[in-house]
């Protein structure tokens, strides 16, 4: 009896495992797709994820499902799958999202943005770099030595498609390097960090430790089959002079670096760089250096390009001026142009095996006709700097995260954004000192919720969203990895910010002052006021009722986020932010309907949306009750009988007995400027007068005697 159960046991296991391995017929379609002339379609492999794709007996390449092979989690928190194709060169036949989260491309953009991008893969090489142009500096789509090709991103969704592109590099070079010939991993090797003697430039030419190459101007001319005096932008120098010299060496190893940058200069330069960064000095001398004159520091070269094993390594310039490094080795020739470049991208590099650097060299005849031709450059060092290492066991799990290079790139973002959190925090800390001088004190709150707004808010995108939160509750259930959060620094500085805040000034900080939906509802019922619209006044015991409207909302969200992520992915357009903020009013006109609604009815009610409906507001309340501190401070005449501060609320935080709500309160300071002022607080006037009563009694006393 017990071995039949058995047996019926392994039996359904079995059949479901079976159920379970079979290509379904949507998805041998889609795989049809992305190969057209395909007759026969493979089962996944059970060593390794991919389904087989031949056409009658001919292997045309593989079709795989990324999240098989990468996992990195998306913007909301969760990967983005989709179906590639790559034939047996290692070149996309074609990309297709099978399923996502990314709330830019859900009711936002729409998905048509998301495959226009995911389209531009198909044809493209993994022995091509592939950039994301994120910046719209109108580059054009491949260099023109074919090496490179940037990819048009798409704007409000800078993170998304970044992501994408790691996703498919990464899980389409694990395939190419697991199933196809000429992607097979060379040994790893690495500088040795013993290995050192102090040497003179010449030596270390000489025995092969720097890589030396020289281009004369005859051969030039024959390479491009006439005379350089045919191109008129001229060439300094004698016919004797060479018309580009290249010299290269690899940084890392001591036997080069400290011999060109001394001891010293060698231990800054990789105290500098980050752990594990591979470093290339290239010099140039003659008229055609190998950087341009309008070449951006800190950028990919244009004139140069370096390939190993096939693939291309992306060369980055390190932009190091003003760091006080100087090149000493003895006897080295005055080079005109020098630059480190940082070694990467998803091929990696090893040191000791051969490369080639590819020269580009473009020379215009006139506005309308350019020369070019590319020049291969063999890059192979003396063996002796190197010593091998058993390669990795996963190349790509050890690749810089994604977020470092979006910190990086964003820098001058995040500097603004600290420096204005820095003076909010001094402002608020001395609120009580600051709040004595009334106009000023209004001009700096509208002069911030300007800069909240249109900085924060417009341009970098750092609306927070009750998004955020259920995506933290998500990750936390799934398994935490703070990457996801890091992918965003305005988001992730907002949010640590914004946390620590509330244990100190409650919710307000962040709800009156830097969230920038919030700022455009205040600019929205300063216009009200303006255009004389009737304020209404929402009376206590109904206001009382409506402020907890905002509760079940958010744990409905959270809820049904934990339930179905696309249902709530629909039931979050409840926050107008990506409407008004993010999308900037462009969009399906329901939603903008709705957005545009809430603002004509805050010119009416002060504030409604924040006060009754938002969600992310009720989870910044529920938390902002552990606060530490009650900064607004209140007098003994304060709702007994004064009911001046309550009355200038605007968004009704203040009880009838003068208590402050700090649920709901979003620290304006309007009440403390109150309290500070001599002409509006009725404690301090009654004070005042009974000041004067007491002088002017004296004064008649000391006159009578």
């Amino acid at each position: 009896m017990v071995g039949r159960i058995t047996l019926l046991i392994i039996c359904f296991f079995s059949c479901f495992s079976t159920a379970q391995a079979e290509l379904s017929e949507n998805k041998k379609s889609l795989i049809m797709e992305l190969f057209p002339s395909a007759t026969v379609i493979e089962e996944k492999l059970a060593d390794f994820p991919v389904y087989p794709v031949y056409q009658l007996q001919e292997l045309l390449g593989y079709a795989y499902e990324s999240i098989d092979l990468s996992r990195l989690q998306g913007f909301a928190g969760q990967p983005i799958s989709m179906l590639v194709g790559m034939d047996n060169r290692g070149r996309f036949t074609g990309v297709k999202v099978l399923n996502h989260h990314e709330p830019v491309f859900l009711h936002g953009l729409g998905e048509e943005p998301l495959f226009d991008f995911v389209n531009q893969y198909k044809g493209q090489s993994l022995r091509e770099q592939i950039i994301i142009n994120t910046s719209n500096t109108g580059r054009p789509k491949r260099t023109s030595d074919g090496h490179t090709v940037y990819f048009d991103g798409v704007s409000k969704a800078t993170v998304s498609v970044l992501i994408i592109n790691d996703t498919l590099l990464s899980s389409a070079l694990k395939v190419a390097r697991g199933k196809l010939a000429g992607f097979v991993q060379t040994a790893q090797t690495r500088a040795k960090p013993d290995f050192f003697e102090r040497l003179s430039w010449q030596q270390l030419l000489e025995r092969g430790y720097i890589g030396h190459w020289k281009l004369s101007r005859d051969a030039i001319e024959s390479e491009f089959g006439r005379p350089l005096t045919d191109y008129p932008q001229g060439f300094e120098g004698t016919d004797d002079s060479p018309f580009t010299e290249l010299f290269f060496g690899y940084i890392n190893a001591p036997m080069v670096g400290r011999n060109l940058l001394g001891d010293q200069g060698y231990q800054k330069l990789m105290a500098y760089i980050d752990p594990g960064a591979q470093v290339m000095l290239v010099l140039s001398g003659g008229a055609f250096p190998h950087v341009s004159e309008s070449f951006i520091p800190g950028s990919n070269p244009e004139r140069l390009n370096l390939s190993q094993n096939g693939l291309s390594v992306e060369m980055r310039d390190l932009n190091l001026s003003g760091q006080g490094l100087e090149l000493q080795a003895a006897g080295m020739p005055d080079l005109a142009v020098h630059n480190f470049f940082r070694m990467g991208g998803s091929a990696g590099f090893s040191p000791g095996a051969d490369a080639t650097l590819n020269v580009h060299i473009e020379l215009a005849r006139n506005h309308l006709v350019r020369d070019s031709i590319i020049m291969d450059v063999p890059v192979r060092f003396n063996t002796d700097l190197f010593e091998t290492v058993e390669p990795a066991p996963s190349f790509m799990d050890e690749r810089e995260p994604i977020w470092i290079g979006l910190w990086k790139q964003r820098w001058w973002q995040i500097t603004i954004l600290l420096t204005a959190l820095t003076v909010l925090t001094v402002f608020f800390a001395r609120q009580k000192t600051l709040s004595r001088h009334p106009e000023q004190v209004r001009r700096f709150r509208w002069g911030f919720l300007f800069f909240t707004l249109f900085y924060i808010g417009f341009f970098a995108q750092g609306q927070l969203s009750v998004v955020n939160i259920y995506t933290l509750f998500l990750a936390i259930w799934d398994g935490f990895s703070l990457n996801v959060f890091l992918l965003d620094p305005i988001i992730f500085i907002l949010w640590v910010y914004t946390f620590i805040s509330l244990f100190i000034w409650g919710r307000g900080l962040f709800c009156g002052w830097l969230c920038p939906f919030g700022a455009l509802q205040e600019m929205a019922a300063w216009l009200g006021e303006k255009l004389r619209l009737r304020q209404i006044k929402v009376p206590e015991r109904w206001h009382r009722r409506l402020i907890l409207i905002k509760y079940p909302i958010l744990i409905g969200l959270l809820g049904t986020a934990f339930y179905s992520l696309a249902i709530a992915e629909k039931l979050v357009e409840v926050e107008p932010f990506k409407t008004s903020i993010t999308l900037l009013f462009v969009r399906h006109w329901p939603f903008v309907v709705y957005a545009v609604g809430l603002l004509v009815i805050g010119m009416f009610i002060n504030k409604f949306y924040c006060r009754y409906l938002c969600p992310l507001g009720a989870g910044l309340a529920i938390i902002g009750r552990l606060r530490l501190f009650s900064w607004l401070d209140r007098v003994e005449l304060c709702g007994t009988p004064c009911q001046h501060c309550k009355n200038a609320c605007g968004i009704n935080a203040i009880r009838k007995d003068g208590r402050i709500d700090y649920d709901e309160c979003i620290q304006c300071l309007e009440c403390v400027v109150i309290l500070n002022d001599e002409e509006q607080c009725v404690d301090k006037r009654l004070q005042n007068k009974k000041n004067q009563r007491q002088a002017y009694i004296l004064a008649t006393d000391a006159g009578n005697s």
